[in-house]
């Protein structure tokens, strides 16, 4: 019995794995996001950052929230300010930005997709902050 749950909880673990695998994600480039903000488009940055990286660098306007690596309970929670700011907001985009636009930001975007935000609205910078190349749009505090 014990190693028929046991197959049963691999087989689970294992089709959850594959699902997220095959999860797609919308990328918006650091030329596609500039535009988008020099056309004055009404986009929210959410800043997944850690404090320290926020603080040497971040996209201007950003909101920071300091979730990376978006994976406990408290990371994800720290994403719920974005939340109330995109229900009360009529934004065309929200952007996810991190540090390298990869495991962090895929997982606040699965976050916040699942929280109810439309996938159609939902971005992730590619290359996240290691890779944005306009610093006339970067801040520091």
């Amino acid at each position: 019995m014990k190693k028929l749950l046991f197959i049963i909880a691999a087989l689970l673990l294992g089709t959850a794995q594959v699902a997220q695998a095959w999860t797609s994600y919308n990328y918006v480039s650091a030329d596609q996001l500039k535009g988008w903000l020099e056309a004055a488009k009404p986009v929210l940055l959410v800043d997944i950052q850690e404090k320290k990286d926020f603080t040497a660098h971040h996209i201007k306007n950003s909101l920071e929230t300091n979730g990376y690596p978006v994976k406990s309970d408290h990371d994800r929670q720290t994403l719920d300010p974005a939340l109330k700011l995109i229900q009360a907001h009529n934004y065309e985009a929200v952007v996810v930005v991190c540090p390298r636009g990869k495991g962090g930001a895929k997982r606040a975007y699965e976050y916040l997709a699942a929280k109810g935000v439309a996938e159609a609205k939902l971005f992730i910078l590619t290359g996240g902050m290691e890779k944005w190349p306009h610093r006339e749009w970067v801040a520091a505090n």
